[in-house]
């Protein structure tokens, strides 16, 4: 027998019964945004739309969702359209500033604001009628560093959550953490569910270098949402901090992992951090794209340059940026510096000085280690070496084993005169590229000298390869050694240089070393074999007063029975 292929009848109750199965299935808009799924919010817009049940609330929605998912250029074109209908409410104008803000064009995003002042009836600029116009023209106050404007803002917001989260923004942005984090602990005190703002807090500690508090005040966040990508990020830096690249980016592993595919944020700032993770590897493929991107690929990419020592790309990348935090102030300080010993420029080494008196004396960074390095650089340049070492003394503690630190911490040292100190610090430099540049040889070289260990100097020479720096170090050695009274070592090294370049010079300073050298051995202070050897030295020289001098030396040596062939 064969199956009707027909389908039953339904009756009222199927109907009824499928109606409401209908409407338990699809779910409301309200649904969506309860639950901060803008995503599925924007697919049932979107489907509505497709569907002919377009409207402007509809699409106010639309681009409210776009906005939250930081779809900025989609919510403004929606929000543009909204505005060119008769109907548009004000309050329109100032979502599409919001959206200009996000995408950087605050001249646009302070005109859509005022429109909407316009449009209200009140033509003063300096009373915005809504909270969230005042909360944005507050910031755009602070992007045009219009302090007038700001202060006019400022008393106009209220002791509500959204506006003081906002007043916390503007001190998080003007380096003011401490107030940031009073603001942000005040709100968490009676929202202990606001757990994001935890996030906030711990990255305000990170900006003030307290990487361990950060880190306990960051895990309540992520014990709750440990995905999070902005959460990760700072714990990764936090590790990079108080560890070092190789923890970080262990960290980072877990960002890279639930970063989907569409987050272009977690992947820019991935390839950021593990360019810097890795010590500066891969900079120039990674760092120039995103430096319109994130505000610290430029700074970073300017710190790669000028451990590439090349000044020239770092001072093309700082030239024209106006200064804005402490770390700009300090690398615009440093690059001018460079550039200032480099081109022998006294202009931009007083702007460089200048830079790092601005930072080191600010109430907020004095301080700071980066304060007090800013403030040793300061009085490097104007070459204060005794305040130079006030301020890197107190903070030796935290540099023990950086290269940097311990360089210019002996150079200090050596400029007062302290060259047992200074002679510590070199030694324990292990950078090969700053123990083969010429300004680390020539001082250890001085320190070596002064502390009666002139072999060690002269041994440096010798591992050197002939050039122009090899040449003034030879003349360091023989001058050092000869206003010491290492005469031995200062005859080595003047006999070198007169068979490098014949000069009177040369041999009068040979010849005094030499006389030197058989003074010290007549006195019992200097061995008796080294004789032979300056002898040898003074017959190189062609000059009549060779025949003299030998003639002496030898007669004093055969009287006190001394060998000299």
């Amino acid at each position: 027998m064969l199956l009707s292929r027909n389908k039953p009848a339904a009756g009222p109750n199927a109907v009824q019964a499928a109606k409401e199965k209908e409407s338990k299935s699809v779910p409301k808009l309200e649904d969506f945004l309860q639950a901060r799924d803008y995503t599925g919010a924007m697919t049932l817009l979107e489907f509505e739309r497709n569907s002919g049940k377009s409207s402007d609330e509809s699409s106010m929605w639309l681009a409210y969702c776009a906005f939250h998912l930081a779809d900025y250029k989609q919510s403004m074109e929606i929000y543009e359209k909204l505005t060119k209908k008769d109907s548009c409410h004000p309050d329109v104008w100032t979502y599409l500033g919001c959206c200009y803000f996000m995408l950087g064009m605050y001249t646009d995003a302070e005109k859509a604001s005022l429109r909407a002042e316009e449009l209200i009836g009140n033509q003063s600029k300096d009373a915005p009628k809504g909270p969230l116009q005042n909360r944005l023209l507050f910031h755009l106050s602070h992007k045009f560093s219009d302090e007038k404007k700001l202060m006019g803002y400022h008393s106009n917001l209220k002791d509500v959550i959204e506006d003081q989260l906002s007043l916390a923004s503007i001190h998080y942005l003007r380096s003011h953490y401490q107030e940031a984090i009073d603001i942000y602990k005040r709100i968490l005190l009676d929202n202990r569910d606001y757990l994001a703002l935890n996030v906030y807090v711990a990255l305000c500690y990170y900006k003030l270098d307290y990487y361990d508090v950060s880190q306990e005040v960051l895990a309540v966040y992520l014990n709750h949402y440990p995905d999070s990508a902005t959460a990760l990020n700072l714990k990764a830096c936090n590790h990079f901090r108080l560890y070092n690249g190789k923890a970080a980016e262990a960290e980072l592993k877990t960002l890279q992992d639930v970063a989907s595919p569409s987050f272009i944020y977690a992947r820019d700032l991935i390839k950021h951090n593990l360019v810097v993770f890795r010590g500066g590897q891969g900079a120039l493929q990674v760092l120039p794209p995103l430096v319109d991107v994130i505000p610290e690929a430029r700074l970073n990419l300017v710190i790669y340059h000028l451990k590439q020592d090349d000044i020239n790309g770092a001072n093309h990348l700082m030239k024209d940026l106006d200064p804005a935090t402490p770390q700009e102030y300090i690398l615009k300080g440093v690059v001018n510096a460079s550039v200032g010993y480099e081109q022998g420029s006294k202009d931009h080494l007083k702007i460089a000085q200048q830079y790092f008196q601005l930072v080191g004396g600010s109430a907020s960074e004095c301080d700071t280690i980066p304060g007090r390095q800013c403030m040793a650089s300061c009085f490097y340049i104007l070459k204060q070496y005794h305040d130079v070492l006030i301020y890197l003394d107190s903070i030796k503690s935290y540099f023990y084993n950086d290269d940097t630190f311990n360089f210019n911490y002996g150079q200090a040292k050596a400029a007062i005169g302290k060259y047992k100190e200074a002679e510590e610090a070199f030694q324990l430099i292990q950078n090969e590229r700053i123990k083969s540049d010429y300004i680390y040889l020539s001082w250890l070289a001085r320190c070596f000298i002064m502390n009666k260990k002139p072999r060690l100097a002269w041994e440096l020479y010798l591992k050197m390869e002939t050039s122009g720096d090899s040449f003034s170090l030879l003349q360091l050695i023989s001058n050092d050694c000869y206003r010491m009274g290492l005469f031995y070592y200062a005859a080595k090294a003047f006999d070198v240089l007169e068979r490098l370049e014949p000069n009177p010079e040369y041999w009068e300073g040979k010849r005094g070393a030499c006389v030197g050298v058989f003074q010290m051995i007549i006195a019992g202070h200097d061995p008796k074999e080294t004789l032979p050897d300056i002898i040898r030295m003074l017959h190189s020289t062609a000059n009549p007063q060779v025949e003299y001098i030998v003639r002496t030396m030898k007669k004093w040596a055969k009287e006190n029975r001394v060998p000299i062939q």
